[in-house]
């Protein structure tokens, strides 16, 4: 199979990669005293617990479940005793209920642990569902609900992000390197099951190791291209990776299964695959740990629950330098208020930054350059909605296409005047939610 190198030039910016941690072998963390398991980690409707204060449980356990169809249950990630069920705050700002469950150290698999039986697309979407599986990439969308579109039977193209493009970051690339069997299985999977023809997997060209795998394992299939993009950021944004990887453009307003194109991560594929097979369900997260502020960086399997801080010190703890905690990267990354919130499914990262890493900055005039607009990848108009914000006019924000913006970051980056552009772009898409509501 040949390898398809990419053309096609894309708007964004070239940021320093900073991919220290990809040569280090994932390491497994011993299973911490207590986890913290919230009752939201995806996109969509809380879980309700189906536990109670004093129950047992087991690895893999069904411990939180929602009627709402837009949700994916939880799973207890260790054995031993529920102690509380309690409200705490999320990285978002809301209250969401945690089983917080005191170990025993067994980890002792529950009888639930069982293979799914797939035989139709019917059964391979619900034991998508069973799996617990939300996007793993950092938006957290529900996989069975992704898989199981309305107009699934529309999509002929599966487009497979490995782009990893936030710098510091190498858990995908390490699910490449260290699990690329499962990777090309659970591509395999998807595309019997839901028909697809073509299969892209999209990785940026700062990861040749990955490159060369992937082409020659797939050198006798011809229905799967390995795709070399640009290291451009944001190229594995969902809208930019499916026109890098197909020159298809996902208009505002519409989803890629709409134009035909089914995106997945990466470490999503590799982890169906591996429930198909063991059916052990999404109970630990491989992130990266990393940042001028931690004593040593690595990727690490983490079970889904631990604490920020106890992940922390597996990683040799923090210096007195470290000034800052992110969730995800420095681009897209949050901010963690309180190092004893618990890891959850779409955590694929948490930097430690030092002093020096965490730049001062101070607002003043814009000085009208263009610069946000050239990088910005969907080619809106920055400043423009950061005025119609201001102003608080709705309908020059829907005019200028707001929906399209992705929070990348990219405008806010190369701004020489220090405007806080991709923020006031999130507080623009809350007002304009909350105006459409006061009209209905």
């Amino acid at each position: 199979m040949a390898r398809n190198i990419q053309i096609k030039r894309l708007r964004g910016i070239h940021l320093s990669h900073r991919k220290y941690t990809s040569e280090h072998t994932t390491e497994t963390m011993p299973v911490p005293a207590k986890v913290s398991i919230p009752m939201l980690q995806h996109m969509g409707a809380p879980c309700t617990p189906m536990v109670k204060v004093g129950d047992h449980v087991k690895v893999g356990q069904k411990i939180g479940e929602s009627e709402n169809s837009f949700s994916v249950p939880i799973h207890s990630s260790v054995s031993g005793t529920v102690t509380e069920i309690v409200d705490r705050m999320d990285v978002g700002g809301r209250l969401i209920k945690n089983i917080v469950i005191e170990t025993d150290g067994e980890q002792e698999v529950s009888d639930e642990v069982v293979p799914p039986v797939v035989n139709s697309k019917e059964d391979f979407i619900k034991a998508a569902y069973e799996s617990g599986l939300a996007g793993l990439g950092g938006a957290g969308f529900p996989g069975h609900i992704k898989l199981g579109y309305k107009d699934i039977d529309r999509v002929t193209k599966l487009v497979v992000n490995a782009a990893e493009c936030e710098p510091y970051i190498t858990s995908d690339y390490r699910e490449c390197i260290e699990s690329i069997d499962d990777v090309i299985d659970g591509v395999k999977a998807v595309k019997k099951w839901l028909d697809i023809k073509d299969v892209y997997i999209g990785v940026e060209d700062n990861k040749p190791i990955v490159i060369d795998n992937l082409t020659k394992v797939l050198e006798n299939d011809p229905d799967i291209n390995v795709v070399e993009l640009e290291s451009r950021y944001p190229q594995g944004a969902e809208k930019v990776i499916i026109y890098a990887c197909t020159g298809i453009v996902v208009e505002d307003g519409k989803l890629p299964a709409d134009c035909g194109v089914l995106v997945m991560n990466v470490s999503s594929i590799g982890f169906l695959s591996r429930y198909l097979k063991t059916g052990m369900p999404l109970v630990r997260k491989r992130l990266t740990v990393d940042g001028g502020g931690v004593y040593n960086p690595k990727n690490v399997f983490v079970p889904i629950g631990t604490s920020i801080s106890d992940l922390l010190d597996f990683c040799g703890g923090v210096k007195d330098s470290c000034r800052k905690i992110l969730m995800g990267g420095p681009m897209m990354g949050i901010t963690v208020y309180d190092i004893n919130m618990p890891v959850i499914k779409n955590n694929n990262a948490i930097l430690a930054l030092s002093e020096d890493q965490v730049a001062e900055t101070e607002e003043s005039a814009c000085i009208r350059c263009g610069r946000c607009i050239y990088a910005c990848p969907m080619r809106l108009m920055p400043r423009a909605l950061e005025m119609a914000y201001d102003s608080r006019n709705v309908e020059a924000l829907k005019k200028g296409s707001l929906n399209l913006c992705m929070n990348c970051g990219c405008c806010t980056f190369v701004c020489p005047a220090k405007r806080n552009l991709a923020q006031k772009n999130q507080l623009a898409k809350a007002f304009v939610r909350q105006a459409d509501q006061k009209k209905k």
